[in-house]
């Protein structure tokens, strides 16, 4: 396993922006609602509902609302959950392009949903931001 990476512009020359497959979506379920029955990505309780993220396909086979249809690009490099500037970097290249994102930090990387019909943009956004790093 290697090591996170907190140093700004090492982890720009080495996130390696790679676009997974498919379509996902985010929706919005009461508290009570039972999630493990599904195939989520990511899952977030706020007080209003709790915010699923999974494939457009599971969403529509559980009959969720879907209030966002995005791509799922993941940056490959170990990012430290302490680094400063990845997401403002990230945010900001993407804001430059009119492309909204929406990260996810994980423990081992970060995980940028844009739009579904900016998803080709995006990753090239991304591939300069890195080039213009090294």
């Amino acid at each position: 396993m290697s090591k996170p990476i907190s140093d700004l512009q090492t982890l720009l020359a080495g996130m390696q922006p790679v676009l997974n497959e498919g379509v996902y979506a985010y929706s919005v379920v009461p508290s009570q609602f039972d999630v493990s029955e599904l195939d989520v990505f990511a899952v977030m309780r706020e007080t209003e509902g709790v915010t699923v993220i999974t494939s457009e396909a599971e969403a529509i086979d559980a009959k969720l609302p879907i209030l966002f249809r995005a791509a799922w690009i993941t940056l490959e490099v170990h990012s430290d959950l302490q680094a400063v500037g990845l997401t403002a970097a990230v945010a900001s290249a993407l804001g430059e392009a009119g492309i909204s994102c929406n990260v996810v930090a994980a423990a081992h990387h970060d995980h940028v949903f844009v739009p579904i019909e900016q998803a080709c943009n995006a990753i090239e956004r991304l591939q300069a931001l890195q080039q213009s790093r090294f």
